[in-house]
């Protein structure tokens, strides 16, 4: 899940500590291992390219018999990248999110934002309201207050009050030729699940132009295939409650993984007020420490993870068990670990 935005401009990325780790990753564009990395008989080499997208850090790794190919593939994904970015991105001025949270509608929005506002709506139907995509007063409103009052307590009931009634993610007509708020002021964030929807894209683009056996790590990861080796790829967890050491390791073959965490970014010293909003009680929620969500694709796994952030693990349990595929690994405020097996999954 994303957290691209910055207390003195709502509409400016920064930095989220990174949950999630490629383990033995090495660094800069390169062919990794060469030909005798791979299993016998497969002639293919692995590119790597890694730099920053949607405000984090990057990474993807392609593998096809010819680095040219495969470099060719990337250049052609950064551009999808972009292209999203452009129209899902708060920080750009010219976005088509931007244009409609100024505008209060958008005639003829694109495919992609149609599209990803729908599936937002089925997220927050089956998460009860707990995944919100119209929480963006309650951030610009923490943004204003903890820019002028830096070791405040919050602000104060009444502003959170005229905040949450601009609040209800059904409020917002979806259709082909136009996106439109019922209620004035209203303002949308896509950022807890942008990041998937853009790298399930990529994932898309990719399988498109018939590669297998890739790593796609846009601040969410997905993989196509198994490792090149023959082999899961070897997604390593932070520990959320002792951060920079890591908790495990998660095989993925075809699958998503998206982790939120509070400590991905806070308005206050004391971590209390962070970048999750309980859509109800207009507050950050503080019974969580951080979730990971892995699901067959990436968008579903960053809404999850987003909306069990928020709604805790024995909520959320319903909500996994909704999704084919579905599981997830809850880590509470006491440190106590929940795993959630959805429906069609192995033991985790």
């Amino acid at each position: 899940m994303s957290r691209l935005q910055n207390m003195r401009d709502p509409g400016r990325p920064v930095p989220r500590r990174r949950v999630l780790g490629i383990l033995a990753a090495t660094a800069g564009m390169s062919l990794l291992g060469g030909r005798g990395a791979l299993a016998a008989g497969q002639p293919r080499q692995m590119v790597e390219w890694r730099g920053v997208a949607l405000g984090t850090e990057a990474r993807m790794v392609l593998t096809h018999d010819d680095p040219g190919v495969a470099r060719a593939a990337l250049t052609r994904c950064l551009q999808e990248v972009a292209r999203l970015e452009s129209i899902f991105s708060l920080y750009r001025s010219d976005s088509e999110l931007s244009r409609l949270n100024r505008q209060g509608r958008l005639k003829a929005p694109s495919h992609d934002l149609v599209r990803l506002l729908s599936i937002s709506r089925r997220y927050g139907d089956l998460s009860g309201g707990a995944f919100d995509v119209s929480v963006q007063p309650l951030w610009s409103l923490h943004a204003r207050y903890y820019a002028d009052h830096p070791n405040g307590p919050g602000p104060d009931q009444e502003s959170l009050e005229r905040a949450l009634r601009l609040i209800d993610y059904r409020a917002i007509d979806i259709s082909p030729g136009e996106i439109a708020f019922q209620r004035s002021k209203m303002a949308i964030t896509l950022n807890g699940i942008a990041q998937g929807y853009i790298t399930e894209r990529v994932g898309d683009l990719l399988r498109h132009m018939d590669f297998s056996n890739v790593l796609i790590n846009l601040g969410e990861t997905r993989v196509l295939d198994e490792h090149p080796e023959g082999r899961p790829w070897r997604i390593g967890l932070s520990d959320p409650v002792n951060p920079g050491r890591h908790a495990g390791q998660i095989p993925l073959v075809n699958q998503a993984i998206a982790s939120s965490a509070p400590s991905g970014f806070s308005f206050d010293t004391a971590g209390r007020h962070h970048h999750l909003f309980d859509p109800v009680l207009g507050h950050s929620p503080d019974k969580i420490l951080g979730v990971s969500v892995i699901a067959p694709r990436a968008t579903d796994a960053d809404a999850l993870s987003t909306a069990l952030s928020v709604m805790g693990g024995e909520a959320g349990s319903v909500l996994i068990r909704a999704v084919d595929g579905a599981h997830a690994i809850v880590t509470k405020a006491d440190g106590q670990i929940i795993k959630i097996e959805g429906l069609g999954t192995r033991d985790l």
